[in-house]
């Protein structure tokens, strides 16, 4: 049984490979070989540390193993939605959007909005966000990585 729980600070780094696992396998057919590069080598952000520390983040877990986590700042922007490679096809990632769509509504937010990479604008689309612009998202790394800027509305 998948299980939803708060992210910790301690597991950053489990978190982030994670990340890397996802978007190295999710996204290699969308992005040229220099900027999937840069953006899979790029570390961690100091404002995840900061995101998880305020308890913005969520994790999926099935028997002790991560499956998956999410990240909301308190701005309303969806920051991550990222699912174990293996675990595709399971829900997880609806699941996790959910968790973070009645966060959004608890904290009295009436919108979410998000810069999804192209292979991740079908899911958003599924889970009811709409595309506002293609926008080209200035990664730290030093690339521009062409995205969709999404946002839902919170009924």
């Amino acid at each position: 049984m998948i299980e939803l729980r708060p992210a910790h600070t301690g597991e950053l780094a489990l978190l982030w490979a994670l990340r890397t696992r996802a978007v190295a396998a999710a996204c290699a057919g969308h992005y040229s070989a220099a900027v999937l590069t840069a953006w899979l080598d790029a570390p961690a952000p100091d404002s995840l540390q900061c995101l998880l520390a305020q308890g913005g983040g969520l994790v999926a877990e099935e028997a002790g193993q991560v499956l998956g986590y999410a990240v909301l700042d308190a701005g309303a922007e969806v920051d991550a939605v990222f699912v174990e490679p293996a675990q595709h096809g399971r829900g997880i990632g609806g699941l996790l959007l959910g968790a973070v769509e009645d966060a959004a509504r608890a904290a009295g937010c009436k919108r979410l909005f998000l810069s999804a990479s192209l292979n991740a604008v079908p899911f958003y689309r599924r889970a009811g966000f709409v595309a506002v612009r293609e926008e080209m998202y200035p990664h730290r790394s030093g690339v521009e990585i062409p995205s969709v800027f999404m946002e839902k509305l919170l009924g």
